[in-house]
């Protein structure tokens, strides 16, 4: 019979919102120096015909999504023509539920079927989307649904992930590890998510490959637009003590050169952690292993200060089961690109993988639901950034208060377009701009997602996508 509570999707709104970067992000061989940010509103509507709107937001970042000697463009294209197909999909998905219930049926029924429909209609090159791109353009939609579904109920969306509002327990949507005595019976995710929300996190600052580090290697060439250029600037700027830094994961020696100049600036800058992302080019725990072990050697305090690795292996976990228990005895490993679901992180764990890095570019009910996992079966919690802009950062910096980080959150929006969330900054200032080393989530609150949508003046283009249920009167 379901809840009263219960809703379904019955129209969609898709905006493309175009951003340029002031500096070049590097993503393992590619740079990012634009984005398309795609943004959805969605329409509910609940047994009793009373209707509300959720929103949601995230950059289409081909290059961290889509990893593809095909032209930026093409893919580009293909994820904007996904989006599309998307927005259709979703106005006509009657499922009725809560919207974890209809967020992980959509995404187990009615994606696949969607991306195999694109697949097959492509222009001729044999290059397919992955399933990872099929997930971030459908992540909007079902971080809107789940902002309209908090609306309806004039309640935050966290308060809702119980027994009071969602038809079926975590077991209906997972297994444990060891297929017996179901810790998921009868439990719920606000059973085990926090219960206190941090109004601020400790922030991990992003440098990137072509990042500068220190003023001697300007060239004159750099943005003058009031923002910092090099890596000691932002620290002093914004007081950082969490640097998370880019490696090519292909040249072992440049990689430990470039850790070790962030490192000692990181000493001599009252900086606290660091954190090694490889860019999934690593294909043998030795090399990681090596230049680990070379830290511990050579520059013991920074091989200290390295609080976890993430994922340095290929993307597709399941293609590629690399026992890595060497390296995460040595240090955290946490999976990200390849942590899509509850069974990639039960496959992950067996290899040896210690922790999970979440993002709502993966949906924020897959967020949900393998946080419930991960957390239950005791891997370490980190949440990622998109590089996050406008819409996208406020459930983004939600999430790690609500799920227990290692420590703090990765949030480099501020960064590479610090411009693009001008009017949204308006609203929320804590969250675009980093001070004394944290973002600050004091001023999001309300239903849904805490938007405060509303009281944001930012005007949208015209829809490139609308769809909207004729009969929106349920049984």
């Amino acid at each position: 019979m379901g809840k009263q509570t219960d809703i379904r999707v019955i129209g969609t709104s898709l905006y493309f919102l175009p951003v340029r970067t002031r500096v070049p992000l590097k993503f393992g061989a590619e740079t990012l120096d634009s984005v398309t940010c795609a943004r959805a509103c969605l329409r509910v509507v609940d047994k009793y015909g009373r209707i509300a709107e959720g929103w949601g937001e995230t950059p289409l970042s081909v290059q961290w999504a889509w990893p593809s000697k095909a032209s930026i463009e093409y893919r580009q294209q293909g994820m904007e023509k996904f989006c599309v197909l998307l927005a259709e999909a979703w106005s006509k998905h009657d499922f009725m539920g809560h919207p974890i219930e209809i967020g992980s049926d959509f995404v187990e029924y009615v994606l696949p079927s969607s991306l195999r429909q694109i697949n097959s209609n492509g222009n001729g090159s044999g290059e397919k989307m992955p399933w990872l791109a099929a997930l971030v353009c459908c992540s909007m939609f079902d971080i809107a649904m789940h902002d309209a579904y908090g609306n309806l109920h004039q309640r935050p969306i966290y308060e809702t992930y119980t027994a009071e509002f969602m038809n079926r327990d975590l077991s209906d949507f997972m297994a444990p590890a060891n297929g017996c005595n179901n810790p998921f019976h009868q439990k719920y995710p606000r059973d085990i998510l926090s219960s206190d929300s941090n109004t601020e996190l400790c922030a991990w600052h992003l440098v990137g490959g072509l990042d500068l580090l220190e003023a001697s290697e300007m060239a004159g060439g750099e943005p003058n637009d009031g923002y910092p250029v090099v890596l000691t600037d932002w620290i002093k700027q914004d007081q950082l003590k969490c640097l998370k830094v880019k490696l090519r994961g292909n040249h072992s020696d440049w990689d430990f050169e470039r850790m070790a100049r962030v490192g000692k600036i990181a000493i001599a800058s009252g900086v606290d952690w660091l954190s090694a992302d490889f860019n999934c080019t690593v294909t043998d725990c030795d090399y990681v292993n090596s230049i680990l072990d070379r830290f511990r050697k050579e520059h013991p305090r920074i091989y200290g200060m390295i609080l976890y690795v993430e994922q340095p292996f290929p993307y597709d976990l399941a293609a590629n089961q690399i026992d890595v228990h060497s390296l995460s005895s040595s240090k955290p490993l946490f999976l990200d690109e390849s942590a899509h679901d509850w069974k990639m992180l039960k496959m992950g764990r067996g290899l040896g993988w210690t922790g999970v890095a979440l993002k709502t570019c993966k949906t924020q009910t897959s967020a949900i639901l393998s946080f419930c996992w991960a957390k239950t079966h005791g891997m370490g919690i980190m949440v990622q950034d998109l590089t996050n802009p406008m819409l996208a950062q406020i459930p983004h910096v939600l999430l790690a208060a609500r799920v227990g980080t290692l420590m703090g959150v990765e949030t480099n929006g501020m960064q590479f377009y610090p411009d693009a969330s001008r009017i949204e900054a308006e609203v929320h200032p804590g969250l675009y701009r980093r001070r004394n080393g944290k973002v600050s989530l004091s001023t999001v609150r309300g239903p849904g997602f805490g938007y405060r949508i509303h009281e944001i003046k930012r005007e949208l283009p015209s829809p490139s996508a609308e769809f909207m249920d004729s009969n929106i009167l349920m049984a």
